[in-house]
């Protein structure tokens, strides 16, 4: 059974920081990329950050120069460092592996999937 682990949400003022981390749990052959998506009450999950195994980051516009994704492909972890954060930074973070790929021998596995984490809140607020 493979699942995503998500930490480090909270209430925070505005200006503060907040470092969410993510850990995919299992017997884990490799997986594409990891990326964090948010959604706000009545609103659609929306991109946030993403990073793919070759350490390539890619931001949505509205976060880029105030949140940085990194990772390490051996401890299949990816974390968001979330600086300047902003009342409208408020919301459910999930985090997404793309093309996960389960062990089930020393050199095989099974197909990849993707997978969703059950999400982190994050509250930005006076």
């Amino acid at each position: 059974q493979v699942q995503l682990v998500e930490s480090g949400g909270g209430l925070v003022q505005p200006g503060g920081s907040l470092r969410l981390s993510c850990v995919a749990d299992g017997n884990i052959f490799s997986i594409s990329s990891m990326s964090w998506y948010r959604q706000a009450p009545g609103k659609e999950r929306e991109f946030v950050a993403g990073r793919d195994r070759g350490g390539a980051t890619d931001y949505a516009a509205s976060v880029r120069d105030r949140f940085t994704i990194s990772g390490d492909n051996g401890k299949n972890t990816v974390w968001l460092q979330m600086n300047s954060l902003k009342p409208e930074d408020t919301g459910t973070y999930f985090c997404f592996a793309q093309n996960l790929r389960v062990r089930n021998g020393p050199y095989t596995y099974t197909g990849g999937r993707d997978v969703w984490g059950q999400g982190t809140q994050v509250t930005v607020s006076s």
